[in-house]
């Protein structure tokens, strides 16, 4: 996925992009520059950072500007429309749990230069999306079925020194050693920290004490930290994991705040585009969990 590296934090590149896949998705008119800039002010982010941030996103190819007189508008391409479908669908989709394990390991082997940094971290970055982490030097391994995505991942990358594999163990299988490559310790800490960082919010939201600009904020604030976690959890099958695994509580979490903030972040932005382009404002859109769940798009990989 050609997104805005990701950092501690969200830089307003990424905060656009949240916001667009959350409020703008699927739709090709062109948002005005300065509804954008004003939305991206709501999060704390100078006109000067947003406007640097459109123009970096248009440079990657995911947003197009069209310009009618003095005014600017930026509307997304059909690679960003590509990318924010793939995306929303993994990302409300993840946490949900592994299912129909059949045993089977996805295995990516490849060789790369070590002076080739750049390409190693990419590959890497992808590659854990996935699900992978490294078993041996060159060797990952993903217990999710994403063969297919592997082979797309390091062609699409130019790793001509590469094969992917489907796997069955031979004997018994050592589920200490295969579990060991990814730091699961690390990943329940990030889901505790999680859990406690949004538990509050939870609560305040319930006792309805959210207003619209808030609901706008902490939305996309839940939203760019769920985002994170795909690239953390390998999400490996049950049978692999311990029964107190807290992935599904954190995704429970997740849904009902995006979901119960969905339709007063929407007013936010509504209005806020509304003050540059009335007819536009008619067309802000939020999607739910369950809207996109039921679209099948989180049913891949």
């Amino acid at each position: 996925m050609d997104l805005p590296r990701q950092q501690r934090g969200s830089t307003p590149q990424h905060l656009l992009t949240t916001v667009l896949g959350d409020y703008w998705w699927g739709r090709r008119e062109g948002l005005p520059s300065a509804a954008l800039v004003q939305l991206a002010g709501e999060f704390g982010v100078t006109e000067l950072a947003a406007r640097a941030a459109l123009s970096r996103l248009s440079r990657r190819g995911l947003l197009a500007p069209e310009r009618q007189g003095r005014r600017t508008s930026y509307a997304l391409t059909e690679e960003a429309d590509r990318v924010l479908t793939e995306g929303i669908g993994r990302i409300i989709a993840f946490g949900t749990g592994a299912s129909g394990w059949d045993g089977k390991w996805v295995v990516a082997a490849f060789s790369l230069p070590e002076q080739q940094r750049d390409l190693r971290h990419a590959v890497r970055t992808r590659l854990r999306w996935l699900g992978f982490a490294p078993l041996y030097d060159g060797m990952w391994i993903s217990a999710r079925p994403v063969a297919a995505e592997a082979r797309r991942v390091l062609t699409d990358l130019g790793v001509r020194q590469s094969t992917v594999l489907l796997a069955d163990a031979v004997g018994p299988l050592d589920t200490d050693t295969l579990v060991a490559a990814w730091d699961l310790d690390e990943v329940r800490r990030v889901y505790a920290h999680f859990t406690k960082r949004f538990t509050r919010l939870h609560q305040r939201i319930s006792r309805g004490l959210i207003g619209t600009t808030e609901a706008l904020v902490v939305r996309t604030e839940v939203m760019d930290t769920w985002r994170t976690l795909p690239g953390l959890d390998p999400e490996l099958p049950p049978e692999l994991l311990s029964e107190d695994w807290p992935s599904a509580a954190a995704h429970r979490l997740f849904v009902d705040i995006y979901d119960a903030l969905g339709p007063l972040a929407e007013i936010r932005v509504r209005k806020i585009v509304a003050e540059h382009d009335p007819r536009l404002a008619n067309l802000v859109r939020y999607h739910s969990s369950i809207t996109v769940l039921s679209s099948g798009l989180g049913s891949a990989g």
